[in-house]
């Protein structure tokens, strides 16, 4: 007898997005009508990473390679990622294409799918950073979606605002702070956790600031946990500036989960500071403009790169009261609200804009 479970093809990238994804995909595997594969791409299987995915992986997509960075170099992999999405997809056939956020990555599948007939489903659109080149990516990948899975009722009002109709955008929350709730703080774990992508600039400019925030971290004392950024243009002077050494400063999600529970700060210019670490009650210093945009809660201190700007909003973030901390990003049930809806959701492939 055939089978009548709805296939969806997950598409993950990078160790960050899925940490995000995770309670999607475990929600997607755990429902009654959804069959989940699971595609790793990218900076996956240049890092090793894919080995942290705790399910069946379905299929790879090669994208970047090892040694190679920059802006052309992204081009590149985004070529490669778009035919490699495009054989794996007419392979496995799927029903919904989900992706999330703003990687090329997620433009190269959702191109592929659009392109090859399959349906994209997109969590996280609507958002904005207006401090890095991903935010065209993301409203991009909006235009080529066909269900958006919004993390916050402003959001959903953007999506709307470019068109697209009004049945098939929810606002389901983040996923990012599903099972946060209740979860037990890492014993021990440094009081301050550092974060630090990124935003294009050369090498050179990137390591004068992350050396900077570094100083002015270690200004207090205090042990630091010091993450490993992401491989955007910029971020070999990052690894540079916060002097890690290979294989530092990569933990699995639920591992930074705790850690960030049992902190007393985040530093840096991560999403994690604005997102999960406002519903754990953990104070944030924002730095720079790479989060621009974004919606925030009472937990963030912005400042700009420099080690006294870093010291001062220190000093300033470790006496916010957070007791009254509104959130907006959902209440953590956003991966089984995303499940149900595709498994039930039916919209045409053909798009059409509202205006």
């Amino acid at each position: 007898m055939a089978s009548t479970k709805r296939t969806i093809a997950v598409v993950t990238g990078s160790r960050a997005e899925f940490g995000l994804l995770e309670p999607v995909m475990r929600a997607i595997d755990e429902h009654p009508r959804l069959q989940l594969k699971v595609i790793v791409a990218g900076l996956h299987l240049v890092q090793q990473t894919y080995r942290d995915v705790k399910f069946k992986i379905a299929a790879r997509v090669p994208m970047q390679r090892a040694g190679e960075s920059g802006y052309a170099a992204d081009v590149r992999s985004l070529t490669r990622g778009v035919e490699g999405f495009g054989r794996v997809l007419a392979r496995l056939r799927p029903d919904f294409v989900v992706v999330l956020g703003d990687r090329i990555e997620v433009l190269a599948a959702a191109t592929a799918a659009s392109v090859g007939g399959f349906r994209v489903a997109h969590i996280h659109g609507g958002d904005r950073a207006e401090g890095v080149a991903d935010e065209a990516i993301r409203h991009a990948v909006t235009k080529l979606a066909h269900v958006h899975f919004a993390a916050t009722a402003q959001s959903r009002r953007r999506i709307l605002r470019l068109g697209e109709r009004p049945e098939v955008v929810f606002n389901v929350g983040s996923p990012s702070i599903d099972g946060l709730m209740g979860i037990e703080p890492l014993f021990g774990a440094p009081p301050i956790v550092l974060v630090q992508h990124p935003i294009g600039e050369s090498n050179a400019q990137e390591q004068r600031w992350a050396a900077q925030t570094l100083r002015a971290a270690r200004s207090f004392r205090l042990d630091v946990f010091i993450g490993r950024p992401n491989q955007d243009p910029g971020s070999a002077g990052v690894v540079r500036g916060l002097k890690l050494k290979r294989g530092e400063g990569h933990l699995p999600r639920r591992d930074f989960a705790r850690l960030l529970a049992g902190a007393k700060l985040i530093v840096g210019n991560s999403s994690a500071g604005l997102i999960e670490a406002a519903a754990l009650r953990i104070p944030c210093v924002n730095i720079g403009p790479r989060q621009s945009g974004r919606e925030r809660c009472g937990n963030v201190i912005d400042c700009d790169y420099g080690t006294t700007n870093v010291r001062l909003a220190i000093t300033r973030a470790l006496k916010l009261d957070l007791r009254r901390l509104r959130h907006p990003y959902g209440d953590g049930h956003a991966g089984q609200r995303i499940a149900d809806l595709l498994a039930r959701l039916d919209p045409p492939w053909r798009k059409c804009c509202t205006y």
